[in-house]
């Protein structure tokens, strides 16, 4: 969620001069894509991973503060719910045997993560939204004690000036509400970071985009919410939902939406950053006491503190990242659209798809961003969280196309390409993609297992909370063999 506040609470002063600082840091930034040398992205990437604790019932266990402090690994943060932790696994280059180390990583840390856990009578879950929830346990008392947290929630409910309400129909219908951003903390994700050379960010920013239905309808992981069953990726509508700052009549008037898909393809990470500026009033208006034109002018490298922390209260499911690293500044697409698990094969899998593809896309000619218009992208994005593996969707040169036969046919000889372009070993290219085939073959994602192994359950004459949590235990079983969902008994 970012670093915290030095400040919580804000005056209409401090908001005039944080759009001031975020109009010269923008400035300053577009002087540097002109002059300055940024890492040129190469094959490099990160990885977040969002998690949930439960208790020995498989419901939310309040404990990352404790269980933190005993594991005292810095990879390891809180996030916004006491229930969820986030691993931020370090960068590294996806050359060679890249993907098969960051999956090795990952391992090493939930088990020691998992060791503490235990001693707080907890597991880990990685999961889209843990499905033994209710609304009870997604209120402000159960907010991580931090204070951008509470600064955060006290913003954004304080602009819509009223409950947020929630409507989600899909197999089953919610309708519910709440006077916090809480419920968010119910939305797990695992976020991918590609760095790349500026000039070639839109490339990789539009491709992002373009395959965004894609990558949700083969790795859709949260078909529950609160009991009952919505959308394969309800983590979509319940994400954007929970968090709508906007009252009903700026909704009504067509004002931006701060968890966005976005309106148009860029020609420019500027493009961005602009619309952040034009659209979205500052949330976090603390202005640091760096002066960027006077560290330019020394010849260092501004931290543009403000344009980043705007830009961290503008939830785009694919967002423009700069940072500074060893002195040297770059750019990177973090890709937000997947949830987290269901394994750490499995979102291994999901990741070298993900970096194949897209590197393949941004070299097309013409590209796929020519042909497909940004309203079939975003109808695409709703699809494939909507309908998960059975989406159909639209693709250039084959029209309307099931997502399974779309991903067999096309884009994973596509993304077997992408990979050879980033040198990834062709033994670990082939295990992981192997994994997204054998998902497409079978037609079932995590999804579609919950779904399926719920139904079961209450054909047996389990009730639906009790069929929840014997599907979440299942789960935590299987998750730890590390065997792709796929490969899963009902």
């Amino acid at each position: 969620m970012g670093k915290d506040l030095a400040t919580a609470a804000f005056s209409p002063q401090d908001r005039v001069r944080f759009r001031r600082k975020v109009r010269g840091c923008l400035d300053v930034l577009a002087g540097m894509l002109q002059d300055e040398r940024f890492e040129d992205g190469g094959p490099s990437a990160g990885l977040e991973i969002e998690i949930n604790l439960v208790d020995p019932d498989a419901g939310p266990a309040m404990r990352n503060t404790e269980i933190l402090a005993d594991l005292g690994d810095p990879r390891f943060q809180p996030e916004l719910a006491r229930f969820n932790l986030e691993l931020n696994v370090p960068p590294r280059r996806l050359l060679g045997d890249g993907l098969g180390d960051f999956e090795q990583d990952i391992l090493d840390a939930l088990r020691a993560a998992s060791d503490c856990a235990r001693k707080a009578e907890s597991r880990l879950l990685t999961i889209g939204i843990l499905p033994t929830l209710t609304p009870e346990h997604l209120v402000l008392a159960n907010l991580t004690d931090n204070e951008r947290f509470r600064a955060l929630d006290a913003e954004i409910a304080g602009a819509r000036g009223d409950d947020f309400r929630i409507d989600i129909r899909g197999a089953e219908r919610l309708t519910t509400s709440s006077d916090t951003i809480a419920p968010e903390g119910a939305c797990t994700s695992a976020q991918l970071h590609l760095q790349v050379a500026p000039d070639d960010f839109a490339r990789y920013w539009n491709a992002s985009q373009a395959v965004a239905g894609v990558q949700l309808a083969l790795g859709a992981n949260a078909p529950f919410l609160y009991g009952r069953r919505l959308w394969a990726e309800t983590r979509i509508p319940f994400f954007e939902q929970a968090t709508d700052a906007r009252p009903d009549e700026f909704s009504a008037q067509g004002v931006r939406p701060r968890v966005w898909f976005g309106e148009s393809w860029i020609s420019s990470v500027l493009d961005l950053y602009e619309e952040n500026l034009r659209y979205f009033p500052p949330l976090l208006p603390e202005v640091s006491d760096e002066d960027p034109v006077a560290v330019r002018t020394a010849g260092h490298i501004p931290q543009l503190y403000e344009l980043r922390l705007h830009n961290g209260t503008v939830y785009r499911w694919n967002r423009p990242v700069y940072d500074v690293a060893a002195g040297h500044p770059h750019l990177r697409v973090e890709n937000r659209v997947l949830p987290s698990g269901p394994t750490v094969s499995d979102l291994l899998a999901n990741a070298a798809f993900y970096f194949g593809l897209v590197r393949e896309l941004a070299e097309h000619d013409p590209p796929i961003w020519r042909r497909l218009t940004f309203a079939e992208a975003e109808a695409n994005f709703r699809a494939g969280a909507r309908d998960g593996i059975e989406a159909v969707l639209t693709w250039p040169g084959t029209g309307e196309v099931r997502a399974t036969d779309l991903v067999l046919d096309v884009l994973l000889p596509w993304a077997h390409s992408g990979l050879d372009r980033l040198g990834v070993h062709p033994a670990q290219r082939d295990r992981l993609l192997g994994i997204a085939e054998d998902r497409c073959r079978a037609g079932r994602n995590g999804a579609t297992w919950q779904a399926a192994t719920v139904r079961a359950a209450e054909e047996r004459g389990r009730a639906r909370p009790e069929a929840l949590r014997e599907m979440t235990q299942r789960y935590l079983e299987f998750q730890r063999s590390n065997e792709p969902v796929h490969t899963w008994p009902m």
